[in-house]
């Protein structure tokens, strides 16, 4: 067949195909196919590069006037694709197609009473609604908020807080390591330190943040999780104050009929140090203490490392975990509920 005939048929075929384009898929196929980059008629022009000079100007002037044609038809079955409305009964009626043959389509009906699909709305992660109550708490009670960087320096993280080389909870196994001196914190008591270098007392703040550690994951324990530090530096300051904080806190937060306890522990960065117990009372009567972090003394050779005088100031410094209070809150019984995004557990809250 020659380029004529080819170019002829083309034409044909186009105009033939467009009576059965009844909707945006169809028309796309149809462009693609006659009026693509790599369609029939692009690849019908490549060819007149192989006929002889005296035969181009006419066998151009014909292509590009079957260019021309099938444009026109895609511009007006366009415009015919585009005027579907609403028919009678909610069904959807397409008008004649571009050459005006074609027919109309068979009206789809849908009953407009039905209900919709309800739209689902996000709401904060139940950690996320936790640090926000806890934060809320705090600031009632004098506190600002500070937040310092997940990466940290064996400084901050370590020596800063008294930790010294020799310390098991700086061995590498304890501990994800980026580089020998840099890893990714491992408490939020390095954002105290920063808190206290940055300027000088009186100091009282909240750092809320994740802090890592290569814990097995099982129900109570993960390799990420979330902490709330507190510390408090100023003349005069005493367990006491310490004591009546965490107390006050646990009942602003648990409700009013929650114990406290401190029991004696050690940390290398307070002294005296203590673990911090909350007494909850169970559905069938009985009752249990629940450990929920450390609290201490600001040892005096931190406010030392940061330039504050431990003859003259005195503080205390607390930590607790934010999941341990989401999870005892709400009754949740393993802390891979609050990480593995089940929608249908996450939704409760």
């Amino acid at each position: 067949m020659g380029l004529t005939e080819e170019l002829r048929e083309l034409k044909a075929q186009a105009q033939a195909l467009i009576d059965k384009v009844a909707d945006a898929e169809k028309l796309e196929e149809f462009r693609i196919k006659f009026l693509g980059a790599k369609g029939a008629i692009k690849q019908a022009m490549q060819r007149l590069k192989e006929v002889p000079r005296e035969h181009k100007p006419a066998l151009g002037k014909l292509a590009n006037e079957v260019q021309d044609a099938v444009q026109q038809m895609y511009e007006q079955a366009k415009e015919a694709v585009a005027r579907t409305y609403t028919g009678a009964g909610g069904g959807t009626v397409r008008t004649p197609t571009a050459s005006g043959s074609g027919t109309f389509t068979d009206p789809v009906y849908t009953d407009v009473t039905l209900p919709g699909t309800p739209v689902t709305i996000g709401r904060p992660h139940i950690l996320t609604q936790t640090i926000y109550e806890i934060t809320d708490v705090f600031a009632r009670m004098g506190f600002d908020v500070a937040y310092g960087p997940e990466v940290e320096d064996e400084w901050h993280n370590f020596i800063a807080l008294n930790i010294p080389e020799s310390h098991p909870a700086r061995d590498v196994l304890e501990n994800f390591y980026i580089t020998p001196t840099m890893l990714l914190r491992s408490q939020t008591s390095t954002i105290q330190t920063r808190v206290m270098e940055a300027g000088g007392p009186p100091v009282r703040v909240i750092a809320v943040g994740r802090v890592y550690r290569p814990d097995t994951v099982d129900a109570r324990h993960s390799f990420m999780f979330h902490q709330v530090e507190g510390l408090y530096v100023d003349r005069g300051v005493t367990m006491a104050d310490l004591k009546t904080c965490l107390d006050q806190f646990c009942k602003a937060y648990f409700g009013h009929d929650v114990r406290t306890r401190l029991r004696p522990s050690f940390f290398p960065f307070t002294e005296p140090s203590a673990e911090v117990d909350l007494l909850f009372h169970k559905a069938d009567g009985a009752t249990q203490w629940v450990e929920m972090g450390g609290c201490g003394m600001v040892d005096p050779n931190v406010l030392e490392a940061v330039k504050y005088d431990p003859e003259e100031y005195t503080g205390f410094a607390f930590g607790l975990g934010i999941e341990r209070m989401a999870m005892r809150k709400h009754g949740i019984p393993d802390i891979r509920l609050l990480f593995e995004n089940d929608v249908r557990s996450l939704a409760q809250f």
